[in-house]
């Protein structure tokens, strides 16, 4: 297992804000584009980049095709506003600020190490991202600036990372009954949390590392039963295959790690 992981792919994206991606693909040794993200290149097993000018210039950042396709289904505009409020170390935080380089992004997280890896990422991207730092269960609190304000509000939240496991197989042994119903909790709550911050018909985009229903779909079911008055709208990525409410990619149908998105409408 371990020599299968080594083999794996390398994925970059593309800063959207600053290149194309046909012209830099002549420029990383056997690369080709990702089959489902536009920004996407797909390098092979082992290769490095972090020593590569394009790198260095912020015309590309390590992501993986999955976590690309979870920022193409938030759709960001320029002009709004913007949070990503599971940010953990920016990734696609980045990817939203590429996508609408006139956006204002607001980047939170209850992880300080991994929120600080942030703002170098962000310089080097030429990327105006804002961090906070939030401390539960504070967080409408600490976000009271942007309650009923934002457009879009991200929530790449807290999962068992089912949709890792064919990567991570030990995951599957540390996922007790107990754990995954403390996770579907802390989803439903970053859910709420996120219909505080949502302006009149904004929207949520919910998105989660896994398999499992009752972290997907059933969660996605749920928030529209706790809150009647908004929404789903379709997922505007060409990949996956309808679940609920959203889309769920998988493995086996998509050659991707396997996650739910879907998009929630806010009343108007």
């Amino acid at each position: 297992m371990a020599a299968l992981l080594e083999r794996a792919p390398l994925d970059l994206r593309v800063n959207a804000a600053r290149a194309r991606r046909d012209e830099l693909l002549g420029e990383f040794p056997g690369a080709v584009p990702t089959p489902l993200s536009p920004w996407g290149i797909r390098l092979p097993p082992d290769s490095r980049v972090d020593d590569h000018p394009a790198f260095a210039e912020g015309l590309v950042e390590v992501q993986d095709e999955g976590s690309q396709l979870i920022a193409l289904a938030s759709t960001p505009e320029a002009g709004q506003r913007v949070v990503d409020l599971c940010a953990g170390a920016g990734g696609k935080s980045l990817a939203l600020a590429a996508a609408a380089p006139g956006a204002a992004i607001l980047a939170t997280d209850s992880n300080r190490a991994r929120l600080s890896r942030l703002a170098p990422r962000a310089d080097r991207a030429g990327a105006a991202i804002e961090s906070r730092l939030l401390d539960p269960p504070g967080e409408l609190d600490a976000l009271a600036d942007w309650r009923g304000e934002a457009d879009l509000v991200l929530v790449d939240a807290p999962c068992s990372g089912s949709g890792t496991w064919r990567r991570n197989p030990e995951g599957r042994w540390r996922l007790t009954p107990e754990r995954l119903q403390r996770l579907v909790e802390v989803q439903a709550r970053l859910l709420d949390i996120a219909a505080g911050l949502v302006r009149p018909g904004g929207r949520i985009v919910y998105a989660v590392c896994s398999l499992l229903e009752r972290e997907g779909a059933g969660q996605a079911d749920a928030f529209l039963k706790r809150h009647s008055s908004w929404v789903p709208e379709e997922t505007p990525i060409a990949a996956g295959r309808l679940a609920g409410v959203g889309r769920l990619l998988t493995p086996g149908h998509d050659a991707t790690d396997g996650f739910f998105v879907a998009r929630l409408v806010g009343p108007c």
